[in-house]
């Protein structure tokens, strides 16, 4: 073999590794945003309103989960305390569920965050009578992106004062 020859199948071999490492390099996509999710669940307050000073309305859930969180169950206790202040203000607890899962899925699985909400407020001495439960499903999202950090706001419930 000429040293022509061996340096063209060795430029050869070494631009066929680069070319080849450049196809399999994967982009690191952050999930996590610090201060805004929690594993899959939204933290953040961009779209949290108040019931009151310092009570905000609407906590948040694991994907296809209705298991109240730490943080959940500390905004529901707020939840609670406020309603027992004021007995006269009745509640809607509106359940969503991210844009993924069928319209049936969604619908069932926002009523089963409503109605873990309410089963909350009710061992903090807050009477059923005073809650209604309605699921959304996914028909209103808080955010109407299609990624992670959008499908973790719109896992949700949220407390309403009732007309």
């Amino acid at each position: 073999m000429t040293l022509n020859k061996i340096l063209r199948n060795t430029l050869l071999v070494l631009t066929a590794c680069l070319v080849l490492s450049a196809c399999a390099t994967k982009k690191e996509v952050a999930t996590e945003i610090k201060g805004q999710m929690q594993g899959d669940v939204y933290t953040g307050t961009d779209t949290v309103e108040y019931l009151a000073d310092g009570v905000p309305d609407r906590v948040f859930f694991a994907t296809n989960e209705s298991i109240l969180t730490t943080a959940s169950r500390e905004t529901l206790r707020a939840q609670a305390a406020w309603l027992r202040k004021n007995p006269n203000i009745n509640v809607v607890l509106e359940g969503h569920a991210d844009e993924r899962g069928t319209r049936e899925y969604n619908l069932a699985l926002g009523e089963r965050r409503a109605n873990a909400a309410k089963d909350y407020l009710m061992t903090y001495g807050i009477s059923s009578d005073r809650i209604t439960v309605l699921s959304y499903g996914k028909e209103r999202p808080v955010d109407s992106g299609s990624n992670p950090l959008a499908w973790s706001k719109n896992r949700r419930s949220v407390t309403v004062k009732a007309n």
